[in-house]
């Protein structure tokens, strides 16, 4: 045998042990083993109209929830194996360093300090909101500009406690804040008087509107005082659940991409299309790749549809515009990476 032959052969067979190595870390991982021990996944989320509030019967209903209901179909092949809880903004970034939750569906906004100091992940963004202000209209007031000495309610344990202090600094203004931890009292304090404005993601106050005893009395301000990207939060140390929530997600885009739809999927599955064929299993080898069902995303979009789909069931009614939320064909910051 020549030396190079020797080489060659070494070479082949690290290669293999590599990719047998990597194959084995990515297949095994203390959340997705824990999910499928348990039978259901857990997530955390909020409560408010649109996003995610039970219905008269109890059942959960909203935008982050049918992501959560995707999921379960991803990993199980079943919509109703998921179990959604309420946690407030203090206790649900806490809960999940726990282990309480395997994701947090609850409108996380994504920061460097979230992903560094306390050791999250992100999936893709799946909602880009930005803070706005709640106020009055009786007050006069039409732009944050004009808030200049006003006492301003902050939900505690959000982003939104740095953002509108930063806002008042750069722009020279003085506020006064009142942290405020129960929800309920957030909106009471507005109409009590007790605060001139409420600050928030605008998703929040959007839902907030709806719980106020007279809504029309107050407005939105056209004002976005930060960026707010909200995407599913993961506790590191599982690459495996990482990649199911973000390829579940990036699912729900590409078939609005395709026009792809829950009333017209079937008909996809006669696509000529390499790419389609892939993506609804038809041809099999991308999920055996990836050891998912090869029907994973095709039940994902029959149950909860597509990206378009489960924003208009649930925002649209709101009174909700697409905005950024389009796809970026569609002038939107929506992308999915290729199915291949």
């Amino acid at each position: 045998m020549t030396t190079r032959w020797r080489w060659s052969q070494w070479i082949a067979a690290s290669l293999v042990g590599a990719i047998c190595v990597m194959s084995t870390a990515a297949s095994a991982g203390p959340t997705l083993d824990r999910i499928k021990t348990r039978g259901l996944i857990k997530v955390g989320v909020g409560t408010t109209p649109g996003f995610f509030a039970p219905d008269n019967n109890g059942q959960w209903k909203g935008f982050f929830i049918d992501y959560g209901r995707a999921l379960a179909i991803a990993v199980f092949g079943d919509a109703s194996k998921v179990e959604f809880t309420s946690s407030s903004p203090q206790q649900r970034l806490p809960a999940l360093q726990a282990g309480e939750f395997d994701v947090l569906l609850s409108g996380v906004t994504v920061t460097v300090t979230r992903a560094f100091k306390l050791g999250f992940h992100f999936g893709p963004t799946i909602f880009y909101d930005g803070q706005g202000l709640l106020v009055r209209k009786d007050s006069g007031v039409t732009s944050a500009s004009q808030l200049d000495g006003a006492t301003i309610g902050i939900q505690s344990g959000t982003t939104g406690e740095l953002n509108i202090a930063d806002f008042f600094r750069k722009n020279r203004h003085k506020f006064t804040p009142v942290t405020i931890e129960d929800t309920s009292e957030f909106v009471s304090a507005l109409e009590s008087g007790r605060v001139d404005a409420i600050t928030q993601d605008s998703s929040d106050l959007v839902g907030k509107l709806t719980q106020l005893k007279k809504p029309n009395d107050y407005v939105l301000l056209p004002e976005r005082l930060s960026k707010e990207p909200l995407a599913p939060a993961l506790a590191a140390g599982d690459d495996r659940w990482l990649e199911i929530v973000n390829w579940t997600a990036n699912a729900t885009i590409q078939a609005e991409e395709w026009g792809i739809t829950s009333e017209n999927v079937d008909s996809f599955l006669k696509s000529e299309d390499p790419a389609i064929q892939r993506f609804l299993g038809v041809d099999p080898s991308l999920a055996q790749a990836i050891g998912l069902d090869p029907k994973w995303a095709y039940n994902i979009i029959k149950t909860v549809g597509n990206y378009g789909e489960i924003f208009d069931r649930h925002l649209k009614p709101l009174g909700w515009q697409r905005g950024y939320n389009k796809l970026w064909n569609d002038g939107g910051l929506l992308y999915s990476p290729p199915f291949r």
